[in-house]
């Protein structure tokens, strides 16, 4: 479902303040964007040193050729949105200053926070931002990975110091916006990117040597006006469209970007959708056939790799879906001289009655080069850090929790921008036994436990459209989908992971999870859908986790 009212307001405010000189263009611009069909470029990378990342950002936004409204991370020397790699046991220290034009108090602002509690401001307005670092297992408070009172308005400057724990499964994490009620319009806009904790050639020995390449799946706003220049029916129009690196993907004509490879070279791929509200399912075809994807690691977490043997599997898929802020890592062989269509695309998304239209689509061409790909998988350093999950699956839990997704409806305004349809829509997360509620940062949490619980929580899904379940702190082990239990075998950990949507008619889907709260990790965090349009719409609570020396989990 969609809500274009926040994105409207936003749009039309920025696009009669935005200074001409920041409105981006192909060539160039605050947030500069390539064109459609262009290569693709891996984003810049940082690197730790001695331990520490440092890293100045300016948050700035700007409007393209087509009045789509971006958003960007940018250094003091011009990096937009690089991507940040750092060892287990590193800190990145991150200073955050918001360049963005002002509003006034009448512009949708909204006071969260009262003395004892503000993080930086207590206002947040429709230009406010802070940083959320997905997927680490790192503490919920101010100056750290804390999203709920954390805000940074117009001219203020913000600084984070994230320590990655030691025991930090290796693989891909990344950064964006998590202002609740404006997230999926930052997102939307590409203000995010990749975190590469390193280490991941001491658990899979097969990616050591191998060239790396960083991809980021993005979403935005379709800028479609009902001129349709295609030699073909372009089928469904899609409610977002996509783009690859940055290189634009668009409906009517998808025209595919670029990736170059060496004919027959093996490469690991770390894909991140960092899609606002856009569900992937890649899969790559050569001649039209499909090719293996050797996947090593979901969500940060290599494959197998928490059974205590130090030692990572790899799992063997044709395609692979990615739900909103999902990442999957996978080797691939580039096609061979003879292959005359080689493509990556996704498939099309059944994502129920009330849900988007995400029609299958072509994303990259490979084209064949002899240049090589520049940053490889080092060598083995020695055996993995100890896994911060490690053993689990072995744990009998302390309490069984149900939770599920809803939706109830008003209006529905078929007319949006840019053909956007507007939807009076109240989104849910509730535990059962409460009352569902829309996420308001003053209420207390709906969970309470305590640190060293180790819990089974069912998430099911009551609304005709599905919804992607997202932990923030901490991963989970995926145990059963629709009551049908995942063969141990192939249980994977995740933080992000979709839950089938309700037919109308049979029993509700769920998903059932193993939640462990045996680190250090103590506070206020949330957990909600990762299709932003949904959380910002309310479909989100707290969970508050109280040290052990505060007595039993509730």
């Amino acid at each position: 479902m969609r809500n274009g009212i926040q994105w409207l307001l936003l749009a039309l405010f920025l696009c009669a303040f935005v200074p001409e000189h920041a409105r981006a263009a192909q060539d160039g611009g605050v947030c500069p964007r390539p064109g459609p069909g262009e290569t693709v470029q891996p984003p810049p990378d940082l690197f730790s040193e001695n331990g520490v990342l440092k890293i100045n950002f300016s948050y700035h936004t700007s409007v393209d050729n087509e009045g789509r409204v971006l958003f960007c991370f940018v250094t003091d020397d011009g990096l937009e949105n690089p991507t940040l790699h750092v060892n287990p046991g590193d800190k990145i220290e991150m200073t955050v200053t918001n360049t963005l034009p002002a509003v006034g108090t009448g512009n949708g602002a909204e006071v969260i926070s009262n003395g004892t509690d503000v993080c930086g401001n207590a206002v947040m307005t429709l230009t406010s931002v802070n940083v959320h670092f997905h997927g680490t297992n790192t503490s919920p408070t101010c100056h750290s990975d804390e999203v709920v009172r954390t805000l940074i308005n117009s001219g203020e400057t913000f600084k984070y110091s994230i320590h990655i724990p030691k025991d930090e499964p290796p693989g891909m994490y990344w950064y964006h916006p998590h202002v609740h009620g404006i997230s999926s319009i930052a997102v939307d806009g590409g203000a995010c990117g990749a975190i590469v904790v390193e280490g991941i050639e001491n658990l899979q020995g097969a990616v050591v040597g191998l060239p790396q390449r960083v991809l980021l799946l993005r979403d935005m706003p379709t800028i479609y006006q009902g001129n349709v220049n295609s030699e073909k029916d372009p089928g469904p129009e899609p409610f977002w469209d996509l783009s690859l690196n940055y290189v634009p993907v668009t409906f009517p004509n998808y025209r595919p970007a670029i990736v170059k490879m060496q004919a027959g070279q093996k490469e690991f791929w770390r894909v991140v959708n960092a899609s606002a509200n856009s569900i992937f399912h890649i899969q790559l075809t050569y001649d039209g056939v499909q090719q293996p994807l050797q996947i090593v690691g979901f969500d940060g977490v290599p494959t197998g790799s928490q059974d205590g043997k130090h030692e990572g599997v790899i799992v063997t898929q044709n395609d692979i879906l990615i739900p909103p802020a999902g990442r999957v890592e996978f080797i691939v062989t580039a096609p061979t001289a003879d292959v005359r269509m080689a493509r990556l695309s996704t498939i099309a998304i059944d994502s129920g009655p009330l849900g988007d239209s995400l029609p299958g689509r072509p994303i990259a061409d490979i084209q064949l080069t002899a240049d090589p790909l520049g940053l490889r998988v080092g060598k083995a350093t020695g055996p993995a850090n100890p896994q911060r999950f490690s053993g689990l699956e072995r744990i009998k839990p302390s309490v069984v929790r149900h939770l599920y997704f809803s939706e109830t409806f008003s209006h529905v305004d078929k007319k949006g921008p840019h053909n956007q349809g507007a939807a009076s829509v109240n989104f849910f997360i509730t535990v059962k036994g409460q009352q569902p509620k829309k996420f308001d940062v003053n209420d207390p949490p709906a969970i309470t436990t305590t640190q060293g619980a180790v819990e089974d929580w069912i998430i099911q899904n009551q609304a005709a459209e599905v919804h992607e379940f997202h932990m923030h702190q901490i991963h989970y082990l995926l145990l059963a989908v629709n009551g049908v239990p995942v063969p141990k075998e192939q249980r994977q950990f995740y933080d992000t992971y979709q839950v089938p949507y309700w037919d109308q008619i049979g029993k509700y889907p769920s998903i059932k999870v193993r939640m462990d709260f045996r680190g250090p990790v103590v506070g206020d965090f949330v957990y909600h859908c990762h299709i932003l349009q949904h959380e910002d719409g309310g479909m989100m609570a707290k969970i508050r986790v109280l040290p052990k020396t505060l007595g039993k989990h509730a």
